[in-house]
């Protein structure tokens, strides 16, 4: 799922970056003044590490992995669902970092390993086709259905990076690869059950929040280099009110979509994200924005496993 670290939902999530033409970028190759080449083979893996987007990469990875339990997957269906999960988000992140090598390049962002020189764009370009090419067995491993809604969802988050980030339609690949996770897990259960549709509303409404969290930060910068996707058409402060709505959305949903009377949990969850995204306003150009629906996702795991739990 698209995603970028602060880098985030993924998925990922991506970077937001773009040039409108890229002719007049630098090449790929150049590296900025003072910029590290790769020392060695510790230096690559470090470098790898940080261009998967680790974050948002683990925090969705973690979430199959809540979603697997509370849906009673057994120990072998979990596993391959974290697997192919991990896979692909791993697949994404290095997909996008490589795909934003010259805007990152042409905006100088010495925090991105290959801006930095401590990893190669070949050895990225390897490590995100093995990902991917692992993906796939696995996400087939949990059965036909399954496999393909999960390979459609990893499908959106690549089509994110190499292109719907820079259109009105980029908050979409995150909506549908957050929307289709529960499902992928839910249709490896014996009879291949679809997951409740207010699962599935929660999942892509957080996934779409999170979008124009993760962007906040970047979008004068964006701008600059040409990325125009919805949140940058909305500017810093509608899509700031555009990401609290979703997220609060999402909570929402997973609170009043099981059948049965709210627990107490589930309004004390409700009261807790209204009160975080308030605060996350104040700031919307940093990183609290995106931090804070981290932390909302993270509330919304704990729901999960007492309302989903066979």
């Amino acid at each position: 799922m698209p995603a970028r670290t602060p880098q985030t939902p993924e998925t990922t999530a991506p970077d937001e970056r773009a040039a409108p033409d890229e002719r007049a970028e630098p090449a790929e190759t150049a590296a900025p003044t003072g910029a590290r080449r790769p020392a060695g083979s510790g230096t690559t893996v470090t470098g790898l590490f940080a261009a998967c987007h680790p974050l948002p990469a683990t925090a969705v990875t973690l979430f199959s992995a809540a979603l697997a339990a509370a849906a009673g997957r057994s120990l072998p269906g979990a596993a391959v669902t974290v697997g192919a999960v991990a896979a692909g988000q791993l697949s994404v992140g290095w997909c996008n970092d490589r795909a934003d090598l010259r805007r990152d390049l042409a905006t100088g962002r010495r925090d991105k390993p290959l801006v930095a020189g401590t990893v190669s764009a070949a050895a990225v370009t390897r490590a995100a086709a093995v990902a991917l090419l692992l993906c796939v067995p696995l996400s087939l491993a949990g059965g036909l259905l399954a496999g393909a809604v999960h390979l459609v969802g990893v499908a959106a988050a690549w089509g994110y990076n190499l292109r719907l980030k820079r259109t009105a339609a980029s908050w979409a690949p995150y909506a549908l690869a957050f929307g289709l996770l529960p499902a992928f897990v839910t249709l490896g259960l014996p009879g291949a059950p679809w997951p409740p549709p207010w699962l599935t509303a929660a999942a892509a409404l957080l996934g779409a929040g999170a979008h124009f969290a993760n962007v906040l930060p970047d979008i004068e910068d964006d701008l600059a280099t040409g990325v125009v996707g919805l949140p940058q058409r909305l500017g810093v402060r509608r899509s700031a009110a555009a990401a609290a709505l979703l997220v609060l959305g999402s909570a929402a949903a997973l609170v009043a979509g099981p059948p049965g009377r709210v627990t107490a949990y589930g309004w004390a969850l409700l009261a807790a994200t209204a009160a975080a995204l308030l605060l996350a306003a104040r700031r919307p150009t940093g990183r609290l924005p995106f931090l804070t629906t981290m932390a909302v996702a993270a509330a919304d795991v704990v729901l999960l496993l007492v309302e989903l739990r066979p």
